[in-house]
């Protein structure tokens, strides 16, 4: 017979997760990804006043016989003045994940380090030294979609990328340690030049690449682009001068 102290280690606690809750585009794919990915037991949907801005109704993420499976819970926001708001104010789904990645990869750089605008971590990461990743010693997995094996490492140019590291057994999911941007690929020398805030150490266990949804911020591309356009023009200026 086991103890009352026993039986309460052995319970285990609930876990309470919350998410996003975004309702349309990328985001609502991220969304149902993950509430396939967790499997949650209940799910509390909190709705607002307009039914565009809320999720469809049910267990959406689930397919039709596998609805039994949780229990949703809707309820109306405290809050009833949504619509009121002024839009100035109201948040902006895509402009909050650029924001998110922009503060991971911002992890890069020490923090006393002065970087207090986009412009500045754009530079910043261009001129950051990447980490060399041999193509060999890693394995390729495009999560949402399906790419020619002659094409798996192309396409990951100027992407961010899962770092995670194969768990050994096939039906239990590789465990994620953090993201990566590619900044480079040389196909001759078999290297992937991969910017990241994971250290060396839990890096070098890495053997699994995964592709999703998550993209550059198209702020950070623009800046990145006008350094090199600006190295570019001082080469130019630089033969320019040589031939006169």
């Amino acid at each position: 017979m086991k103890s009352t102290t026993d039986s309460h280690d052995s319970a285990g606690l609930p876990l309470v997760i919350n998410t996003p809750g975004w309702v349309k585009g990328i985001g609502y794919e991220i969304l149902v990804d993950m509430l396939k990915y967790i499997s949650p037991t209940h799910v509390v949907k909190i709705c607002i006043s307009s039914e565009i801005k809320n999720l469809p109704a049910g267990a959406f993420w689930l397919d039709e016989g596998n609805t039994n499976r949780v229990t949703v819970i809707e309820i109306n926001s405290a809050r009833r003045d949504h619509l009121k708001r002024s839009l100035l104010v109201q948040k902006d789904s895509r402009l909050l994940r650029d924001l998110r990645v922009m503060a991971y990869f911002r992890q890069c750089f020490p923090s006393e380090m002065d970087i207090s605008t986009i412009k500045e971590l754009a530079r910043a990461l261009a001129a950051h030294p990447p980490y060399e990743i041999s193509i060999s010693s890693v394995k390729m997995k495009h999560v949402h979609c399906e790419v020619p094996k002659t094409e798996t490492f192309y396409c990951l140019n100027a992407t961010i990328i899962g770092l995670a590291v194969s768990s050994g057994v096939s039906d239990e999911l590789p465990h994620c340690v953090g993201l990566g941007i590619v900044r480079g690929i040389d196909t001759f020398k078999g290297l992937l030049y991969v910017i990241t805030p994971v250290p060396q150490q839990t890096l070098a266990n890495v053997d699994l690449l995964l592709q999703g949804f998550i993209s550059i911020p198209t702020c950070l591309l623009q800046f990145a682009w006008a350094i090199d356009l600006e190295l570019a023009t001082r080469i130019l200026e630089f033969v320019y001068s040589s031939f006169k």
